[in-house]
């Protein structure tokens, strides 16, 4: 940030674009620094608390679109949950999140005011495959209860550590969505095969959703693990019944994602099914 930076347009009182003495478009954040602004005017450095570069073009007109419908208050609030989420994961996070986190927050707190609660199935798989994220998560649903002075649900701890992890590998929300859900369909098919209620939080069941979100990775990569060795057949002989469930699991896969899964994957899988009845 410089004295070079001119006012383009006032979103509200605390956003507004602005153009910097090169000539780059960016969106400011900072209490009062649109307050009776004009196009042209210089921003003094010292009002500036956020500076939102969103270089893709459509990105950009997207967070322009949306802020004018927020309250500005909520908008302040929500630089400095970004700002925790950063620090917190120690890592910078894709600028799309600015959007879809901020977007989605302020949607669950309109459903809340409404009465509505939407549920989130996939829970238990998400703080099992992103615990870290989970983590962070629950402290920003703690801090938007704060801020509100009510509960969000606990289905919003979920959905909210979907978009940090999204935001900080560069992955689609709808990708990790559909991945949490053939997680869970993987271990359904697996409780009805072994007649058994896994619980989901053991060592075993983070170790086997762990297992099963790598392969799934190393199947939309196209990567493997080093074709088939003399321990398949070992476990075919001595675990049938784990052997043959795995390569049912491999088949599910193969038919959702429309990707091949690596034969050798049934290895482990075999491995990791046998522990949860042993």
């Amino acid at each position: 940030m410089t004295n070079h930076t001119t006012v383009q347009r006032v979103l509200n009182n605390n956003v507004v674009v602005a153009n910097q003495f090169n000539g780059e478009e960016v969106i400011l954040i900072g209490k009062g620094i649109g307050f009776g602004k004009k196009k042209g005017e210089q921003i003094a450095e010292g009002t500036v608390e956020k500076v939102y570069r969103l270089e893709d073009a459509s990105t950009q007109e997207q967070y322009k679109q949306l802020l004018p419908q927020l309250n500005e208050e909520f908008i302040v609030f929500m630089n400095h949950i970004m700002h925790h989420i950063e620090t917190r994961m120690e890592s910078k996070l894709n600028e799309h999140v600015h959007i879809a986190l901020t977007d989605h927050i302020a949607f669950a707190v309109k459903r809340l005011g409404e009465g509505l609660d939407f549920k989130n199935p996939f829970l238990l798989e998400i703080q099992s495959l992103y615990p870290k994220e989970y983590e962070v998560a629950e402290e920003v649903v703690r801090m938007i209860d704060d801020w509100l002075g009510y509960q969000l649900p606990d289905g919003e701890i979920g959905f909210i550590a979907i978009h940090i992890h999204s935001a900080i590998t560069d992955k689609k929300v709808a990708e990790i969505n559909q991945n949490s859900e053939l997680i869970q369909q993987l271990t359904t098919v697996i409780e009805g095969q072994l007649f058994i209620q896994i619980d989901r939080q053991s060592v075993d069941y983070h170790r086997l959703v762990q297992h099963l979100r790598r392969a799934i990775e190393r199947a939309h990569k196209q990567e493997g693990l080093g074709g088939r060795n003399k321990l398949d057949e070992v476990l075919k002989e001595e675990y049938p019944l784990c052997y043959n469930l795995s390569w049912k699991l491999i088949k599910i896969m193969q038919q959702k994602l429309q990707k091949p899964v690596d034969e050798a994957e049934a290895i482990y899988l075999t491995i990791h099914l046998q522990r949860l009845i042993s």
